[in-house]
């Protein structure tokens, strides 16, 4: 009888969109009212519980989204590119910095951006998404603030202890960056070429990693080859972010010269790209892999979507991709290390 009484009134509940503690006395059987009600106080309970647990789970999920994981890929190979054929598996403080660069430093890097552009977010097809950063609501994004702070504070504490006071002056430089990229009034972010020219910012990641690891600094030429590639990969996005960026008012470069223009700038990064890394390594995998990037582009400007944008399907496609391309090029580094030693040239 209990067992009926119930399924009879979870019935009632979803034709009227309402719990079964909450409908209408009269709707349900007298002689069942006293059964169910020495149980009412648990299901309510149980009512709270889920609740919060699915708020918590929601929360958690939007954190994880600040921390970009579509572009974890590329982080960790900025991460782990000093470093060469490294002993990951003994080497605590390696997966001390790699944690750091994924989750508490792109919270801090998307996490501040978030925040700026909320609005134009939401005109966004592509947010909301572990692949493209979070689409907070107003609570949520007002106490990402002070989230955003409480992470970095341990990791500042312990990279002091490991690397020393010259850690400061590596997190100052990183806050200088985010300032200046994300300011409301001045920020580079709405002021092309300089929001292009930022994303030089990202090889703070180089020396990170080696000062934590205690290896050398990259020459000069992967620094320069580092700069390009954040470049070229920054104005990839602009291009995909076109349409809501218009809509919301928002200068680019991508927006300022249109999307078949800048297919040809990131063209034009990745020749560069590629003749640097023929003359000054010498590894052909590498050039060969970025040559093939430089003529997607071209095919993609001339032939194929020229000033289309691309849909949000399309964009997902090129964002896995992306990350499998990242994802060869940490395994090739491990092996090879080619970017580690420039070849001396004339002239250079």
């Amino acid at each position: 009888m209990r067992n009926a009484y119930w399924e009879e009134s979870l019935f009632y509940s979803l034709l009227i969109e309402k719990t079964p503690w909450d409908l209408d006395s009269d709707l349900l059987p007298k002689q069942g009212a006293a059964i169910l009600e020495p149980s009412l106080p648990a299901l309510k309970a149980n009512r709270v519980t889920l609740q919060t647990k699915s708020a918590q789970t929601s929360e958690l999920v939007f954190l994880l989204q600040v921390s970009r994981p579509g572009l974890w890929s590329t982080t960790a190979l900025f991460y782990l590119m000093p470093l060469g054929r490294a002993d990951f598996l003994h080497s605590p403080t390696m997966w001390l910095g790699l944690f750091y660069v994924l989750f508490p430093l792109g919270f801090l890097l998307y996490g501040v951006n978030d925040i700026v552009d909320a609005e134009a977010d939401r005109l966004n097809p592509r947010k909301g998404t572990f692949l493209f950063g979070s689409l907070g609501k107003a609570e949520q994004l007002a106490a990402l603030r002070w989230k955003i702070a409480a992470v970095q504070i341990p990791f500042l504490i312990l990279f002091f202890f490991l690397v020393g006071p010259r850690i400061l002056f590596w997190f100052a430089a990183l806050l200088l960056a985010v300032g200046l990229y994300n300011a409301r009034r001045f920020g580079w972010k709405s002021h092309p070429p300089f929001d292009v020219l930022i994303q030089a910012s990202y090889l703070l990641v180089f020396v990170l990693s080696s000062w934590l690891n205690g290896v050398p600094q990259l020459p000069w030429q992967t620094f320069l080859f580092g700069a390009l590639f954040a470049m070229h990969s920054h104005i990839f996005g602009e291009v995909m972010d076109m349409e809501p960026d218009r809509r919301s008012g928002r200068r680019t470069t991508a927006t300022l010269i249109g999307a078949v223009p800048s297919k040809l700038l990131i063209m034009g990064f990745l020749s560069v790209e590629t003749a640097m890394v023929y003359v000054f390594f010498g590894d052909l995998v590498i050039t060969g892999f970025l040559g093939l990037g430089a003529a997607w582009f071209l095919v993609d400007a001339l032939l194929v979507w020229k000033n289309r944008p691309y849909t949000p399907t399309e964009m997902r496609l090129l964002m896995w991709g992306w990350n499998v391309a990242a994802v060869a090029g940490m395994i090739w580094n491990w092996s090879r290390g080619s970017l580690l030693h420039a070849r001396h040239v004339a002239g250079f």
